[in-house]
């Protein structure tokens, strides 16, 4: 019957039997033709039984996905955590779950230091040897010697206990002791005792006092039968200390295991090495715009941080007279012809040069214009640039495309081979030349390094175009410095002024009310609101704690002075009271006692210069009009301008009042001054009050941790912005017609230049709802913060009841003029509500009648038409 069995008669056997293959498959068939549900498939005939064979050309992939080898290389990837065999276990195994317990390692293990400490551990324990060392080969070939990689692994050793370092390691040339003789001749090598043979060194256990008596000593070798390293064990512990035949078979098994998971780890750490060198080439990248203010430093730092990847003798960069252009984009003039294409290297000019030679530890040497002249590597270079294309010279002497020149530059240096690439601008024009001279390893420059040339090559070339560009920005903001400090002289604060303000007399605080809620700027004139300012922060110590001279500390007073614009409410005398304010809060109100000296310096200044340069308009009208203040803040327009020109002018000569603190304490308040200023949006406050309100119920008092102490500081920058609303009715009713008028003037603006319709608080069209828009206002936003302080600490209880007693007057207006719109009062009976309470009887002093005649604002009745000046900040009109 076998004689009539062929694969003709055997495939038609099949074709006429599907059911058969059908039985055999599901007793014989092997998995991999079984579908995921474990059931088999079931084809029409045979034929398409057979293409659902796997297909072993196509596999799923590489066991070491991506996401793995990321993160071995950034070396988070989680080891798998497995339970070591002791010496029973090992021993009551079979030979063959010994060895697929060693696959299924080799398989888990890309550590090859962690598989051969293991495999070493095992082979001891298996042979009964004391321990065991692995050597692995370095070098060349025609230099060859081994390196001890695991030395004394013992059964209860660790990795790190056995693992030798590049400092540890011990180097044995090849033919030199007993690892040396096995590398070399590949034989195995089982010394019954150490001693009696002369390849033993007995210095080793002289030093470490070990007594060595027998060796078993094997080559571990690759794939293609070439000795990739060495591994020995010593001293069988048990009957005569001689290792058996049988020993040597398990020792060769395991080693060819060895040899493969070493291989492969080795291949593995290829691949590593190439994607570190990836990497290193974008750390270039990145590296090259860390230097930008001189061309020459950005080409050395380059040069400097590639010497690892070009592994070269010598590295030259040329560049081109166009690279040292001062203007990458100069303007195109039609009366000037344009530069010719150079026709021949003598058109070449290269204007600067740089060389690194490796043999110099990475010394980078400028060579003169002569010498670049003469050069006969810049000369090929030079021919490079004529030509537009990269050039790999494998041998100078005898290449003919240049001619028989000799491979000796004039400074003695032989160029064997080398490589040389064009650096491109932005505007694919060469600008230099990359060259590479004599590999490190002697043999010629292949595509690979083509390739890390060209790269390195692109990266200069963006650096250079980089350079440029920030040269060119430098010499803007050049002119921007010089027409900045012109400016700023106009705007810093004359010596007559100081020194006139110097020679006076500063009333102390008590005298004037500056301690008082109920203080009144009014009857002061300008003079005296900077003497009172002057007063504050002496009376607080600033200027003894913080070694603030008197003439800096006045000059800057009267700098922040004068640029305040003269708008109608946001001005000078506002940002004077709510500097104020600040002042009787933290004293009077006792809330001092939370903050260091620094914190009240950073408050006290913030509160002064937190409106600076104000324009009279809010937040949304400057990015309506698109204004350029809008353009350069994204959010709280005004805030960010206010605490930069708070800056500018701390950076003018003689206003830096903060001269005398440490780096650490003047990056401190610069950061209190920005969240200080910024925290007067009152989008801000809105986002916050929330988070303060919860900390008042709980009873919150210490106020300790850096956040809750930033919210009460923000909290306290917006009381103090709006405390008008607290002051007195007769101060507050002056007040609020100035913010109105403000308001009124914003609101004219966008009618007539925007041609929109004003919201309500400012349109001057409904000027008579000022006091109902008032106590909306108080409601939305004042009375909420007022009270939360005065539960906060009883002593800040006047700014609550100032804000209700207001709220009440606001209130009877809005009634009045509620009754007189719907008819039910005569015009006669419209009068203001008459004020209550007077400077006298809240213990404020009163002023000669002449200052009072010359301070005093003209009484504006509600009813009557108005004066306009300019208005606060966006954010509190479109909330209210």
């Amino acid at each position: 019957m076998t004689e009539n069995l062929n694969p003709t008669n055997v495939e038609n056997y099949l074709i006429k039997n599907p059911e058969f293959l059908k039985s055999y498959l599901s007793k014989h068939g092997a998995p991999d033709i079984t579908h995921k549900d474990g059931s088999h498939s079931e084809p029409s005939s045979p034929e398409i039984k057979i293409k659902r064979l796997p297909n072993f050309t196509s596999g799923r992939g590489n066991s070491i996905t991506t996401s793995i080898f990321k993160k071995y290389v950034e070396g988070n990837l989680e080891r798998i955590k497995k339970t070591s065999k002791d010496r029973n276990q090992l021993l009551s195994m079979s030979e063959d779950e010994v060895f697929m317990e060693l696959i299924r390692d080799i398989a888990t293990e890309l550590d090859v230091n962690v598989l051969c400490h293991k495999i070493l551990k095992n082979v001891s324990i298996l042979t009964r040897s004391d321990r065991g060392s692995l050597f692995l080969v370095r070098g060349s070939k025609g230099n060859r010697y081994l390196v001890s990689k695991l030395f004394d692994v013992t059964e209860v050793s660790t990795i790190s206990e056995s693992l030798h370092t590049e400092e540890t390691e011990i180097k044995v040339p090849f033919g030199k002791g007993i690892a040396g003789f096995v590398a070399e001749s590949k034989d195995t090598v089982n010394i019954k005792d150490a001693y009696e043979d002369p390849r033993f060194n007995k210095d080793v256990d002289l030093k470490t006092g070990y007594r060595t008596h027998s060796i078993l000593c094997m080559p571990i070798l690759n794939y293609e039968g070439e000795v990739i390293g060495v591994a020995q064990i010593i001293n069988k512990v048990t009957g005569n200390h001689e290792f058996t035949k049988q020993d040597e078979d398990v020792f060769r098994k395991y080693l060819i295991f060895c040899g493969i998971g070493i291989t492969n780890a080795q291949l593995f750490e290829l691949s590593v090495q190439e994607y570190k060198r990836n990497q290193l080439l974008l750390n270039l990248a990145r590296g090259i715009f860390e230097e930008q203010t001189s061309l020459e430093r950005l080409i050395q730092k380059v040069m400097l941080d590639s010497q690892d990847m070009l592994k070269c003798e010598r590295c030259t960069v040329y560049l081109t007279e166009e690279s040292m252009s001062k203007d990458p984009h100069p303007e195109e003039d039609s009366n000037v012809q344009a530069k010719a294409k150079p026709t021949s290297t003598k058109d070449v000019l290269f204007s600067m040069a740089f060389d690194l030679y490796a043999k110099d530890g990475g010394n980078i040497r400028v060579p003169s214009a002569a010498e670049v002249a003469k050069s006969r590597n810049a000369e090929i270079a030079r021919h490079v640039v004529l030509k537009g294309t990269p050039l790999n010279v494998s041998e100078i002497q005898i290449d003919a495309m240049f001619g028989k020149i000799r491979g000796f530059e004039d400074d003695g240096f032989k160029t064997k081979n080398m490589l040389c690439m064009p650096i491109f601008n932005n505007e694919k024009k060469i600008i230099g030349v990359t060259l590479l001279v004599n590999k490190l390893n002697g043999v010629p420059f292949n595509e690979n390094d083509a390739n890390i040339i060209e790269a390195f090559s692109i990266f200069t070339g963006l650096g250079i175009h980089n350079c440029q560009m920030y040269e060119n920005a430098c010499r803007l903001m050049a002119k921007q410095t010089v027409a900045l400090e012109v400016l700023s002289y106009h705007a810093t604060a004359q010596q007559e002024e100081t020194d006139k303000l110097m020679a006076s007399e500063f009333p102390p605080g008590k005298d004037i009310g500056l301690y008082t809620f109920e203080f009144n700027d009014i009857p002061l004139d300008e003079l005296e609101t900077v003497k009172c300012t002057i007063t504050m922060f002496q009376e607080a110590n600033l200027l003894a704690e913080f070694k603030i001279p008197l003439e800096v500390m006045c000059r800057w007073t009267l700098s922040v002075k004068k640029n305040y614009r003269p708008v109608t409410y946001h001005n000078w005398r506002h940002a004077f009271n709510v500097t104020q304010t600040m002042f009787t809060i933290l004293y009077t109100g006792g809330l001092i006692k939370k903050f260091e000296g620094l914190e009240v310096l950073g408050l006290l200044v913030a509160c002064l210069c937190h409106d600076l340069d104000h324009r009279g308009t809010n937040n949304a009208f400057q990015v309506k009009v698109a204004s350029p203040l809008a353009m350069l803040y994204s959010t709280s327009v005004m805030e960010h301008h206010h605490f930069d020109h708070c800056i500018m002018i701390l950076n003018s000569e003689g206003n830096n009042i903060f001269q005398s603190l440490s780096p650490a304490q003047y990056r401190n308040i610069i950061k209190m001054l920005e969240h200080a200023i910024l925290s007067t949006d009152l989008a801000l406050y809105f986002k916050k009050r929330g988070d303060f309100q919860k900390l008042v119920q709980e009873g919150e008092t210490e106020y300790i941790e850096p956040y809750k102490k930033d919210l009460l500081k923000a909290m306290m920058m917006t009381a103090c912005d709006v405390a008008a609303i607290t002051k007195p009715w007769e101060i507050q009713e002056k007040v609020a017609q100035l913010v109105a008028n403000e308001f009124f003037e914003q609101g004219d603006k966008e009618r007539t230049e925007l041609g929109e319709t004003p919201m309500a608080m400012m349109d001057r069209e409904k000027k008579d709802e000022l006091p109902k828009m008032q106590v909306g206002f108080i409601d939305a936003i004042c009375l909420p913060i007022y009270k939360m302080f005065a539960e906060m600490n009883q002593s800040l209880r006047p700014l609550y009841d100032g804000v209700m007693d207001n709220k009440k007057h606001w209130q009877e207006l809005a009634e009045v003029h509620e009754r007189k719109t719907t008819g039910k009062i005569n015009d006669e009976d419209s009068e203001p509500v008459q004020r209550n309470r007077s400077p006298e009887q809240n213990g404020l002093p009163q002023k000669s009648d002449s200052k009072e005649h010359k301070r005093k604002e003209p009484e504006v009745q509600f009813e009557k038409k108005v004066k306009i000046v300019e208005p606060k900040k966006t954010k509190v009109c479109v909330l209210l």
